[in-house]
């Protein structure tokens, strides 16, 4: 039979927080330069910066942020296993 782990509150306390501030950057990717648009008119690489953001900048922050919560938690999950163990 296969033993699961019950997370410890501070695994879990970690876990929302990253959540939060990982979803707040999406909206911020997403929402913002669409509602500042008129004040976003600095060029980023040759093109305005809205039109980068809708172009290719929310894409890439887009997988920075799955990338980032992917990295966190394997390592998170790792040493809770090994405290878990010792």
């Amino acid at each position: 039979m296969h033993d699961t782990l019950k997370p410890s509150p501070a695994f879990l306390s970690r876990q929302k927080r990253l959540t939060a501030v990982l979803l707040g950057v999406w909206l911020l990717a997403s929402f913002g330069p669409s509602f500042f648009v008129r004040e976003l008119t600095f060029n980023v690489l040759g093109s305005p910066f809205y039109f980068w953001m809708a172009a290719q900048g929310s894409v890439l922050i887009f997988i920075a942020i799955v990338v980032i919560y992917a990295v966190l938690m394997n390592r998170w999950e790792a040493q809770a296993t090994q405290e878990a163990s010792a």
